[in-house]
């Protein structure tokens, strides 16, 4: 498959549960050999579309495909085609690292003399190999998760499905992952990255779509979306809270969207940041507020999804996005 093919399409997908809709006509469209980050807030719809996609769930309407296989009529055949990590490790904590991949072998019906070379295979590419004779309940979670994807990599699918995969994960197991992720890509696996670690899509996204209540509110590569939604940000410290506060509601004027403050820092996001930051300066001046820093960046990830769905992303994802009480 090229790159100008699909690996994953959908249109127009739909699911309820219940009262609640979790998909309301979701497009998606991922070219074979590229990641395509798929965003959005708790609820927004993202584990019900990965659920659908990887066959657990039948959707209400619309249709998709993987490698051209419709996911309805053919489930059983994109199984076998798909690999697929959730949001929290499926390995057994009974059996060793080396015993989980042995069973995966032979549940995805891979021929019996491959089993051990691919498991020893994996095991050594995801720096598990002194690790293999250990029970899984003795990992720590960076290694949990490298087990995880391994797994989701027995059986050669050319086609991956990550839901969340670095959730609660430290920063450097975090890291470890997107390069195995990356490796898998220059490999020409194809991937639909489900994430609310923005810097996660920003760094291994060829493409992302954002989501909420269900449906498709932007997508576009990650520089186009921070020219098109995201904003200057002026960044001031001040020496009190009180004296944060007083500068926020004084520099609301010279912003696109209220301003944000958090104990001493005021977050002002704006237009054209050289040229309001003198303005800025000249405001607060008159007030005798003198900054203890001052700071201009350019549009984030974090910005351009503030401004699409009026909040920041949770600093910690919850365990799915469906169904919940007044959630889609």
């Amino acid at each position: 498959m090229t790159e100008t093919q699909n690996a994953i399409l959908a249109e127009g997908l739909q699911k309820r549960f219940g009262k609640v809709v979790a998909l309301d006509g979701i497009d998606l469209a991922v070219p074979g050999g590229t990641v395509l980050g798929l965003l959005g807030p708790n609820g927004a719809g993202k584990t019900t579309a990965v659920r659908v996609l990887t066959t657990a769930l039948r959707s209400d309407g619309g249709r998709a495909e993987v490698l051209g296989i419709d996911v309805a009529q053919h489930p059983a055949e994109v199984r076998n085609h798909i690999g697929l990590a959730g949001q929290f490790a499926a390995v057994d904590d009974n059996l060793t690292g080396w015993e989980n991949l042995r069973m995966v072998g032979q549940l995805a019906h891979l021929p019996r003399a491959e089993v051990a070379p691919r498991a020893r295979e994996l095991l050594d590419r995801f720096g598990l190999t002194d690790a293999a004779d250990r029970p899984v309940r003795t990992y720590s979670g960076g290694m949990r998760r490298r087990l995880d994807l391994a797994a989701a990599l027995v059986h050669h699918p050319p086609v991956l499905f990550l839901d969340e995969p670095t959730t609660g994960l430290d920063p450097q197991s975090r890291v470890g992952v997107w390069e195995l992720i990356g490796e898998l890509v220059d490999d020409g696996v194809t991937v639909l990255l489900t994430t609310q670690y923005l810097e996660e899509a920003d760094r291994l996204a060829n493409r992302i779509v954002v989501i909420d209540h269900g449906r498709v509110i932007a997508e576009g590569t990650a520089a186009e979306l921070k020219s098109r939604f995201g904003s200057t940000v002026v960044e001031i410290g001040l020496p009190s809270e009180a004296a944060a506060l007083r500068a926020s509601a004084l520099l609301a004027r010279l912003a696109v969207r209220e301003p944000e403050h958090e104990g001493t820092t005021v977050w002002v996001p704006v237009c054209e940041g050289p040229q309001v930051l003198m303005d800025a300066l000249r405001t607060i001046d008159a007030e005798n507020l003198e900054p203890t820093s001052l700071t201009v960046r350019e549009p984030s990830l974090d910005d351009v999804f503030l401004t699409l769905t009026g909040r920041r992303t949770e600093e910690e994802p919850s365990e799915g996005d469906e169904p919940r009480k007044g959630a889609a």
